[in-house]
């Protein structure tokens, strides 16, 4: 039996500064044939589906979920050419945390994100930390709340226990108590820990923290 760790991605481990948001405004282009800026439009803890959505509707734009997947698809192989755009980074501490719980037989890393597969992949190989969730994931498949993605991440546990899931949103928080799980919330992204205290997670971190104080309140 393995500790489960359930990772999002955007504000928990990475942070794109925003150049997603440009392949976004591609796709919205080539599917509705409007140019829009989109990088004022609030992203956090939504699913790509639902972000696409938003964006569509925001032009007027029909976004029946024929559409919505082309947006999707448009946008996810989009997305490794205008990740170069901003200078994101990797967030204080999760490299090194990383690195140290890879190298342990008792803890297994997955996912659990509101990005498409694709557009995860994707991520994760610009800013090196691909190598780190060999296992995969739970992604956005199509519409719906992220508790729906938790729900199809929590059988990739295989009954093992504890399960944390770790993310920067309340949306994080509550897929997370909403598959029974401890929730860690980190403060690394657009909500402060008073607000994500808010929510009461099993945990709230200014940052990921240093791989044995990380071991520690794992209980490993």
């Amino acid at each position: 039996m393995k500790v489960v760790l359930f990772w999002d991605i955007d504000g928990t481990l990475l942070t794109t500064a925003r150049a997603g948001v440009f392949s976004l405004e591609r796709a919205l282009e080539e599917v509705t044939g409007v140019e829009a800026d989109l990088q004022g439009m609030a992203t956090a803890g939504m699913t790509d589906y639902a972000i696409a959505e938003v964006a569509l509707k925001g032009v007027g734009h029909p976004a029946d979920d024929e559409t919505v997947q082309r947006f999707l698809r448009i946008h996810e192989g989009g997305l490794p050419e205008h990740l170069h755009r901003r200078r994101g980074r990797v967030l204080p501490g999760v490299r090194e945390a990383l690195e140290d719980l890879s190298g342990r037989g008792d803890v297994l890393s997955l996912l659990l994100t509101g990005n498409t597969e694709g557009g995860a992949a994707a991520k994760l190989a610009h800013y090196g930390l691909a190598e780190f969730f060999p296992s995969g994931g739970a992604f956005c498949v199509g519409p719906g709340k992220r508790a729906e993605i938790a729900r199809r991440a929590l059988p990739l546990a295989n009954g093992s226990e504890p399960v944390y899931v770790i993310g920067d949103t309340p949306a994080d928080i509550e897929c997370g108590k909403e598959i029974g799980a401890l929730t860690i919330a980190v403060a690394t992204g657009s909500y402060s820990r008073a607000d994500l205290a808010d929510h009461e997670p099993w945990a709230v971190l200014g940052r990921i923290p240093p791989p044995a104080e990380l071991v520690e309140l794992l209980g490993l």
